[in-house]
C-alpha cells in the first residue's frame, strides 16, 4: 500500500458526520460506504492496535461513542484520524476504507466473536496499559 496503482478505489467524496458518529466516503463508480468512527478505531491500522505481528492484536474496547477531532489528509492516498480518546497513529489509506466499508458486517461480527472470546464487554473501558513495550500511549 505504498502508493497508487490502477486498482486503488479513489475517493470522490469524504464526510465526517458528527453528530452520527460516521465517515461517509464516496468513491468513483457510484460505491459510497458509511463507516461508523467506533469501527474505524476498532479496526485502526496502526501498529497500536495491530501490533508488531501476528497474534498480537490488542482488543478495542469502550469505543462506542469515540468521535472525530480532526481527520488530516497524507499526500493522495490517506487520510489520519484523531479520535476523541486521543489515538492518532493510523493511517487509513483509500484501499483500507474501502475494505471497512465493504467488509462492515463481516467485521462486526468478527469484533463481537473476539469480545466474547476475551469474556470482554464491548463498553467496558480499556485496560491500563502502562509499560506497553511498544511506546504507545494506551
Amino acid at each position: 500500500m505504498a502508493g497508487l496503482t490502477p486498482t486503488t478505489p479513489t475517493p470522490e467524496s469524504l464526510t465526517v458526520h458528527g453528530a452520527s458518529r460516521v465517515l461517509e466516503i464516496g468513491f468513483a463508480g457510484g460505491v459510497n460506504f458509511r463507516i461508523p468512527f467506533e469501527l474505524m478505531r476498532v479496526y485502526s491500522p496502526s501498529a497500536e492496535v495491530q501490533g508488531h505481528g501476528a497474534g498480537q492484536e490488542v482488543l478495542q474496547t469502550g469505543k462506542r461513542d469515540v468521535t472525530l477531532l480532526d481527520l488530516e489528509p497524507v499526500g493522495n492516498y490517506a487520510v489520519k484520524p484523531t479520535f476523541s480518546d486521543g489515538h492518532d497513529t493510523g493511517l487509513f489509506t483509500w484501499e483500507y476504507l474501502y475494505f471497512l466499508g465493504d467488509q462492515q458486517a463481516a467485521l462486526w461480527q468478527q469484533y463481537e466473536e473476539r469480545l466474547q472470546a476475551a469474556g470482554a464487554q464491548r463498553d467496558a473501558p480499556m485496560p491500563d496499559k502502562a509499560g506497553s513495550s511498544c511506546g504507545h500511549n494506551h
